[in-house]
């Protein structure tokens, strides 16, 4: 099967299971969903949802944000991974936006890139989620995914975006990106997993892949 045959297979896969995912990290405007995002660096969206309540109650702008201190932000983020060098990202980045940026989150990839402890994947989650640009953030589910059905040769997480955006239309990708997320955790875990009995592995897997995976 050729690699677009594929992909709108899968598309029409993922919309019979996952046909309106929500997103995953609780937020109110484009600031907290990028601090939201920030914090869920090797970190779980669940244990992200605990703690930004009690942060956002204490600063919910980035003006309000930058008046406190390291060690106060990182009282509220201590149970989640890097919080010491999150809580100084969380703080500078929210004095940028302040003093250069009127304290609005900028809709703007290059901008967002720029900004303290902000890196690619998390500037396309924003323009996406915030500002409905479409974008196709790959996290470790996606990129896994997309190398397991042979839709990217894997290499590193850019191929697999840039591959990813050739196969899927435009106007689908923020879409799809949750859509492939909630299947990685649902139906197709990394360790473990039944590829016979995957509703997309079971055809689409490669046989390397298989092979792979089988310890053949």
């Amino acid at each position: 099967m050729r690699r677009q045959e594929k992909a709108d297979r899968i598309a029409r896969i993922l919309d019979d299971l996952i046909p309106e995912p929500p997103i995953p990290l609780h937020h109110d405007d484009p600031f907290t969903l990028l601090v939201a995002v920030l914090l869920s660096a090797q970190c779980t969206d669940e244990r992200v949802n605990k703690v930004t309540p009690a942060l956002f109650s204490a600063a919910d702008t980035p003006t309000k944000m930058a008046q406190l201190d390291e060690e106060q932000i990182r009282h509220f983020i201590r149970s989640c991974g890097l919080a010491p060098a999150k809580a100084k990202n969380i703080r500078n980045l929210s004095k940028k936006l302040r003093d250069q940026h009127s304290g609005q989150v900028p809709a703007d990839l290059d901008i967002l890139e720029s900004l303290p402890g902000v890196g690619h994947k998390t500037a396309s989650v924003v323009m996406a989620q915030a500002f409905g640009v479409p974008a196709f953030p790959v996290d470790t589910h996606i990129h896994r995914l997309a190398g397991r059905w042979g839709l990217s040769s894997g290499r590193n997480v850019a191929y697999t975006e840039r591959d990813l955006k050739k196969v899927f239309p435009r106007h689908r990708w923020n879409e799809l990106h949750l859509q492939i997320i909630y299947f990685g955790r649902q139906y197709c875990p990394a360790r473990g997993h039944d590829l016979t009995r995957c509703p997309i592995c079971s055809w689409a897997a490669t046989k390397k892949r298989v092979r792979q995976e089988m310890g053949l």
